[in-house]
Parts: C-alpha cells; sequence; structure tokens
C-alpha cells in the first residue's frame, strides 16, 4: 500500500489544525517550508474564507483558532478531504 504524499502546505496546516504553533526555523526543519510566510499567506486565504478559522502571529509564531468552537457536523481529514460527522 503506498503512502500518501502530502504538500508542505497541507502538513503545515495540519501542525496548524492540532492546535500547535509554529515558527519559520520549524517549518524548515519538519517541513522543508523555505518561505513560512507565503505558505501561511495560502493556507489564511484557505481557512479564513468562510470565517471559521483564523492565523495569528505572535513574536514570529504562527497558530491558528477555532473562531466559532463547538459542535460542527464536517470535519476535514488529514489528507485534506471532508468528511461528516456523525
Amino acid at each position: 500500500m503506498q503512502k500518501s504524499h502530502l504538500s508542505k502546505q497541507r502538513r503545515v496546516l495540519n501542525f496548524l489544525y492540532s492546535g500547535k504553533s509554529i515558527t519559520p526555523t520549524q517549518a524548515k526543519t519538519k517541513f522543508g517550508v523555505k518561505n513560512l510566510r507565503a505558505c501561511i499567506s495560502s493556507i489564511r486565504d484557505m481557512v479564513e474564507t468562510y470565517g471559521n478559522w483564523e492565523i495569528t502571529n505572535e513574536g514570529g509564531s504562527y497558530s491558528m483558532f477555532d473562531t466559532h468552537p463547538g459542535r460542527r457536523s464536517y470535519d476535514f481529514n488529514r489528507d485534506g478531504t471532508r468528511t461528516l460527522i456523525s
């Protein structure tokens, strides 16, 4: 069975989604991201579109917060596919 390949951007998004924050040095070491600011810009466009998530930068460390915590009817798998929560 072949393991699916996730993009660097998707791996950073998964990392932020897990509640952790990331610095440019960590992004380069863990995921090979050379320009975290550009990567975050793309992720921000994706996750802040509907107002459910917000990405913040505090002291050079990026974090992602759920702006509407509570029960949701859907979630996203680690590979980016959308799934229904029962």
